[in-house]
C-alpha cells in the first residue's frame, strides 16, 4: 500500500475505503458483581472530544507552501523553515535575500535550506488518557493548478545556489499527501471559473476540482469550503454542491460556532471566521474567551495566508498554555474532523449500554457517516463505574483505537474505528526502523502505534520500537 519513491510516501493509506456506517461495541468485565442498578449509569458523548472545554480551528488558504514547511514542521516536531530572509545576492543586487521553503520530498532526502530551524518537540494536547493529539489543522487546495502537479528539486549537498528552496506557487500534490498522514484537513478555495460570480459556473468548477482531489488522492475526497476573497458566490454555489457540506467564510452567511450550544448536525452551516496578520491579536481574543464558562465560549475561527516565525511562535503559545504542556483544555483540530464529530453526537443517538451478566457491560456506539468521511471516533462518557473496578474490556473488530481513564465520576473512552491504524503504525516503524539516528521519525512512530487498541500488533510494534538494535 505504499508506493516509495526517492523516499517519500506517495499516498498514505487506501483511505477511499474508510470504514463507514459503523457500530462500535465494547464490553466492560468488572472486578466484582454491578450493583448500581443499569438505569442508573449515564452515558454520553460530550460536545468536544476528549472532553476539552474549548475549540480552535485554523484555515491555511492559498495553498500556500508554509503549509508544510512552516505550521505543520512546527506542530510535528520536523525542521521549520525560518521566516528570516537568507542572503541571496545577485550581480544586479548584491544585498538580495529570500526566504526559504522545502518539500516533503526534500525533507525526506534530508536535503533542507542551510538556515532551516531545528525543533525537537511536538505541539498537541492529550485524549484525556494520556496519550498526545497533535494539532491540526486545515489547508486549502489548488486542484485545478498545474503547479500541484511539479516535481522537487532534491539535490542533498548543492551549495552553488539555494534556488530550489524558493517559494513555490503552493503545496504539491506529495506534500498534500504527506500532510494527509498526519490527519491534516483538507479544503476548496479558489477555483478557475471564467466568471467567479457566476454560481454554475463555480459548482461545474467544484466538481473539476472535486475529480482532481480524487484522482490525486486515491478517493480521497472534500467536503469543506473556504470562501476566497470575500466571495459570496463562492458560498452560494456551495450550498447548491452535494459534496461541500461544511464551510468558513469572512463574515458571507456565517455565524459564530458555539460548540457547548450546538444541538444539529451543522451540514451546510457557515463558519465566521477572522483574519488578522498578529498571532497577538488570537492571543489576546482566546484569553478574553476562556473568561466564560465552557457553555459560553465562542470557538476561535482563524484564518490564515502565508505562516513565518510569529505563527509557530503562536502555536507553541497554545501547547504551553492550553495543550499537553498547558491545561489541556484545547481542542485544536481541522473543521471537517470537527464537522464530522459532531455529525455522529447528533445522528448516532444515546451510546447503548446493556447489561449481559451481573459483571459485565456491553456499550454500542453508533457512528453513522456520509460521503468523505474520514474521521469514524468519538469520545464517551460513563459515569457509575471507575477504573479501580475494571477488570478488562474488549473491544469488536471495529474498532482499532482504543483507550480509557477515569472522569468525574466515572470513565472516559476514546474509541477510533479508522481502517487504517494499524498499516499506519506499521509504515512510521518502518521509516524509523530504515532511519534509526532519526528522532523525528520515532517521535511519530511511538505517536502513531499508542494510538492502536491493546493487541498483540501493537505489542509487536512497541517491542521493534523498543529493540535495543534499533537504536544503534
Amino acid at each position: 500500500r505504499w508506493n516509495l519513491v526517492t523516499g517519500v510516501q506517495t499516498c498514505a493509506l487506501p483511505i477511499c475505503k474508510e470504514i463507514s456506517n459503523t457500530v462500535a461495541e465494547f464490553t466492560i468485565t468488572t472486578n466484582s458483581a454491578i450493583t448500581t442498578n443499569l438505569s442508573d449509569i449515564k452515558i454520553d458523548i460530550p460536545y468536544l472530544k476528549y472532553n476539552k472545554s474549548w475549540l480552535l480551528m485554523l484555515t491555511q488558504d492559498d495553498c500556500k507552501h508554509a503549509a508544510f514547511c512552516r505550521t505543520w514542521a512546527a506542530i510535528n516536531g520536523k525542521p521549520v523553515s525560518t521566516s528570516v530572509p537568507y542572503p541571496t545576492p545577485t550581480a544586479t543586487d548584491p544585498d538580495r535575500t529570500t526566504q526559504f521553503y522545502y518539500d516533503v520530498s526534500q525533507l525526506l532526502n534530508n536535503d533542507l535550506p542551510p538556515n532551516v530551524m531545528s525543533n525537537s518537540r511536538t505541539l498537541g494536547s492529550t485524549d484525556g488518557t494520556g496519550n498526545e493529539v497533535r494539532f491540526s489543522f486545515t489547508t486549502t487546495l489548488a486542484p485545478e493548478e498545474s503547479w500541484m502537479n511539479r516535481e522537487a528539486n532534491v539535490n542533498p549537498g548543492f551549495q552553488e545556489h539555494y534556488s530550489r528552496f524558493y517559494m513555490q506557487s503552493g503545496l504539491d500534490w506529495r506534500s498534500v499527501k504527506e500532510l494527509l498522514n498526519y490527519d491534516i484537513g483538507i479544503a476548496f478555495h479558489d477555483v478557475m471559473a471564467e466568471d467567479v460570480y457566476n454560481t454554475n459556473m463555480l459548482i461545474n468548477h467544484y466538481s473539476i476540482a472535486q475529480n482532481e482531489i480524487i484522482g490525486h488522492l486515491n478517493g480521497r475526497g472534500c467536503k469543506t469550503l473556504a470562501e476566497p476573497n470575500g466571495n459570496k458566490t463562492y458560498i452560494e454555489a456551495a450550498f447548491n454542491f452535494t459534496d461541500i457540506q461544511t464551510m468558513t467564510s469572512q463574515g458571507n452567511y456565517s455565524s459564530d460556532l458555539y460548540p457547548f450550544q450546538v444541538t444539529d448536525d451543522l451540514e451546510k452551516q457557515v463558519f465566521t471566521r477572522s483574519f488578522n496578520d498578529s498571532p497577538d491579536y488570537f492571543k489576546t481574543q482566546i484569553q478574553n474567551n476562556n473568561r466564560y464558562l465552557p457553555e459560553l465560549r465562542q470557538a476561535i475561527c482563524i484564518g490564515v495566508h502565508g505562516t513565518d516565525n510569529d505563527w509557530w511562535d503562536f502555536l507553541s503559545w497554545i501547547n504551553d498554555n492550553y495543550g499537553k504542556d498547558g491545561d489541556d483544555s484545547v481542542w485544536f483540530t481541522s473543521q471537517e474532523e470537527y464537522y464530522e464529530y459532531n455529525y455522529y453526537r447528533i445522528h448516532g443517538g444515546s451510546p447503548k449500554i446493556e447489561l449481559v451478566n451481573d459483571s459485565t457491560l456491553k456499550v454500542s456506539v453508533s457512528l453513522p457517516s456520509k460521503t468523505y468521511f474520514y474521521y469514524p471516533s468519538t469520545t464517551v462518557n460513563i459515569n457509575g463505574i471507575k477504573t479501580v473496578n475494571i477488570k478488562s474490556i474488549d473491544t469488536n473488530y471495529a474498532i482499532t483505537g482504543f483507550s480509557y481513564a477515569d472522569f468525574k465520576d466515572g470513565i472516559t473512552v476514546n474509541v477510533d474505528c479508522r481502517r487504517y491504524l494499524l498499516e499506519r503504525a506499521e509504515h512510521f516503524t518502518t521509516l524509523y526502523e530504515n532511519n534509526k539516528t532519526n528522532e523525528s521519525l520515532k517521535r511519530d512512530a511511538v505517536y502513531f502505534v499508542a494510538k492502536l487498541k491493546d493487541s498483540e500488533e501493537k505489542t509487536n510494534l512497541l517491542a521493534r520500537l523498543n529493540n535495543e538494535n534499533n537504536l544503534d
